[in-house]
């Protein structure tokens, strides 16, 4: 009995070392569970397939959305939406203001290269190059000799940036630029990998070939339909980022995305519906946040279609149209009604509001508006009814919001001037396309300013600039924006820049509706979103919670 007690004993243990040995430490302790239980993905919609994820090709939110959570530049904002050093470890600037300094950072690219002064010079000359046809190559011409290289009457060799070792990279300006900083932390100024971009031209295409140096790597991109991003553990503040990656649908429909949001699919959401935006404002939904924006929504007028080249047809649309209206029923998210272009939250020279201190340059007078239509359209030679038969039409990106705005523009023209516009929506990259070749009469535009400068709007109607769709060329206005982006006087600046929007607002080929606010809800789980005037909201430093 003794020897089959110890035999049975014996195997007893073998049984339990063989069941032991199947189990790890962890999963006795309840300590190891899927992987992706615990991974933390922050989970939202891009709203537009993008057109380039090469920053000096991209060209819209829906581009740098993305880029910003996949590159970093010289200078990067923080967790606290503060302007600090990002690649650049620290910068000096000459006495003159003309000349920076800025000594990189240990930082390495998603393959594992390390990020030099060499990549930096490349791209910002890439950037400059004419066979790259970079739209936003302008925002780089405060450097010196970048815009002669740019138009083609200078060459790389002349563009004053130049990588002094690995880690140091000099750059002289033309003149002094108080916001230069800051622009070396927009996308245009992001570097690519000089090696992997000179030896693959289609390196931004695809996943598998895409390198990049920010917080987060691009691992997945289905187009029209996802994009995948990972955090990134190359990235020298890795520990600074809770999320282990961003996943972006792309859905043009408001009110598709708002479904997935509110069914719990989204963690935060960017583009609300403006009926949405209402109902959570009567409620006082926490989830609602009011960002601040630093942007102006307006409405393009081609002057190459005739009657649109008459200043006083874009006048009297102007005046037609009640921006107080759209505001408060139709937006209802914190809105400011436009009578100028450039919007609230930018300082002039004693440091008070520019918009203030310029004031309204146009305003709501249907009486004017149907005198100065029917004066406009007899110096054309036309008619109300030749107008109608033209078959003109609003062409705006699929939105509900951009959709209601319209069809209330479209009823206070038919009213007040008697007019009938069609109305045309279309993808967001279409759009921009379209409005590229010229092939729209009145489009949906807006933009948000890239740093806190009035510059910042009123370069885009500078007859050079890419973004300049309505072709808008008038000497005298160049000559105030040449003036105000070269002189060191503060005060002659701004007076440069009051004059030029007076200008503007004088010729009217843009039609401002309203300053942009930027409604966003989030989800109470997640912390650590911030929102800065000149950028989307912030979800670098996002945490999930249980």
């Amino acid at each position: 009995m003794r020897r089959k007690f110890i035999a049975m004993m014996s195997i007893f243990l073998v049984l339990v070392m063989l069941v032991t040995g199947c189990s790890s430490p962890a999963d006795e302790t309840g300590d190891e569970t899927d992987d992706a239980e615990t991974k933390k993905i922050l989970k939202t919609n891009n709203s537009s397939e993008p057109g380039s994820l090469d920053p000096p090709l991209a060209q819209g939110t829906h581009e740098s959305w993305i880029l910003e959570n996949v590159f970093e530049g010289l200078m990067t904002f923080d967790e606290k939406g503060e302007l600090v050093e990002g690649m650049a470890e620290k910068y000096e600037v000459s006495e003159d203001g003309l000349t920076y300094t800025f000594y990189l950072r240990d930082a390495k690219w998603t393959n594992g290269d390390p990020v030099t002064a060499h990549d930096f010079e490349y791209s910002w000359k890439r950037a400059l190059a004419p066979e790259t046809a970079a739209n936003y190559a302008s925002i780089l011409y405060y450097i010196k000799g970048a815009e002669a290289y740019n138009t083609g009457n200078g060459s790389a060799d002349d563009v004053a940036i130049k990588a002094l070792d690995d880690k140091t990279l000099e750059v002289t300006l033309e003149s002094p630029t108080a916001y230069f900083l800051e622009l070396t932390a927009f996308y245009t100024y992001f570097p690519v990998n000089k090696n992997v971009a000179e030896s693959n031209p289609d390196w931004a295409k695809d996943p598998s070939t895409y390198v990049s140096n920010g917080p987060f790597k691009l691992v997945e991109w289905k187009h029209n339909d996802q994009i995948v991003l990972e955090k990134n553990e190359n990235y020298y503040n890795a520990d600074k980022i809770k999320l282990d990656g961003i996943e972006l649908d792309i859905i043009e429909d408001q009110n598709t995305a708002w479904q997935k949001y509110e069914g719990g699919e989204y963690h935060i959401n960017v583009d609300v519906p403006t009926s949405v935006v209402a109902e959570l404002q009567a409620n006082n939904n926490p989830e609602l946040n009011i960002g601040l924006q630093v942007g102006t929504y307006y409405y393009n007028v081609n002057p190459a279609v005739k009657p649109f080249n008459n200043a006083k047809v874009r006048k009297a649309l102007s005046m037609a149209m009640d921006r107080e209206t759209i505001t408060k029923n139709i937006t209802q998210g914190g809105q400011i009604p436009a009578y100028g272009v450039v919007p609230p939250g930018l300082k002039d020279e004693s440091g008070k509001d520019f918009r203030e201190t310029v004031g309204s340059l146009t305003e709501y007078n249907p009486d004017e508006a149907k005198k100065l239509f029917e004066e406009g359209l007899k110096e054309e030679g036309m008619t109300v009814q030749d107008f109608n038969n033209a078959g003109f039409v609003l062409l705006y990106n699929t939105s509900e919001s951009h959709k209601k705005i319209a069809q209330a523009v479209q009823e206070m023209w038919r009213t007040t001037l008697g007019i009938e516009i069609g109305l045309e929506n279309v993808e967001f990259q279409v759009k921009l396309d379209r409005e590229q070749s010229g092939d729209y009469q009145i489009s949906r535009a807006g933009w948000i300013g890239d740093y806190m400068d009035p510059m910042t709007f009123l370069d885009l109607w500078w007859s050079d600039s890419a973004f300049n769709d309505v072709k808008y060329n008038n000497p005298e206005y160049d000559a105030l924006i040449q003036k105000a982006k070269t002189t060191t006087d503060q005060a002659e600046r701004m007076e440069a820049m009051r004059q030029a929007e007076k200008m503007l607002m004088e010729d009217m080929p843009v039609l401002p509706v309203y300053f942009y606010t930027q409604p966003y809800t989030v989800k109470p789980n997640v912390t650590g979103i911030i929102k800065v005037p000149v950028r989307y909201p912030i979800i670098t430093y996002a945490d999930i919670t249980d």
